[in-house]
């Protein structure tokens, strides 16, 4: 079952970072067709939020074809997203957790790692060809030593 935070902090409204959650756990695979979310109760009480917030949050869910409410049931995931190999995505987890491991110790904070990724995501996106094809030859895609590193390919 996946368990909720807020990010108070965030200028993200609550009910989009529990959506936001939700699509990440099905990208990555910690959610699964079938799986129960936590009842709104729990999440209400867990996060200290609205239960508008939250029903908001399903609501949206439920209209996207992700979850579905069963009366007297719960809410319960339904769709899928990605479609990577779970022991894929399990070494990619591995390796990025020895990453952000290098970056702590490099004294970078989640918004310098952040801002990392997302610069480096925008700058491999702006690399790609228009057809989704490969790196132009000569720039190797990042994260390439990082893969041979691993022993990836």
């Amino acid at each position: 079952m996946i368990n909720f935070h807020i990010d108070r902090s965030s200028s993200v409204p609550a009910y989009a970072q529990l959506v936001r959650q939700v699509r990440e756990g099905l990208r990555i695979g910690t959610l699964q067709p079938g799986d129960q979310l936590p009842t709104v109760r729990s999440v209400v009480t867990s996060c200290t939020i609205n239960p508008t917030t939250v029903l908001k949050a399903y609501r949206e869910l439920e209209l996207s074809g992700l979850v579905e409410a069963r009366q007297g049931a719960g809410t319960f995931v339904s769709g899928t997203l990605g479609h990577a190999d779970p022991h894929v995505m399990a070494r990619l987890r591995s390796g990025l957790a020895r990453w952000l491991g290098q970056a702590r110790d490099a004294g970078l904070e989640d918004e310098d790692v952040q801002a990392l990724f997302a610069s480096v995501i925008v700058e491999n996106s702006a690399r790609r060809t228009p057809a989704g094809g490969d790196q132009p030859q000569g720039e190797p895609a990042p994260g390439a030593a990082f893969q041979q590193k691993e022993g990836a390919a």
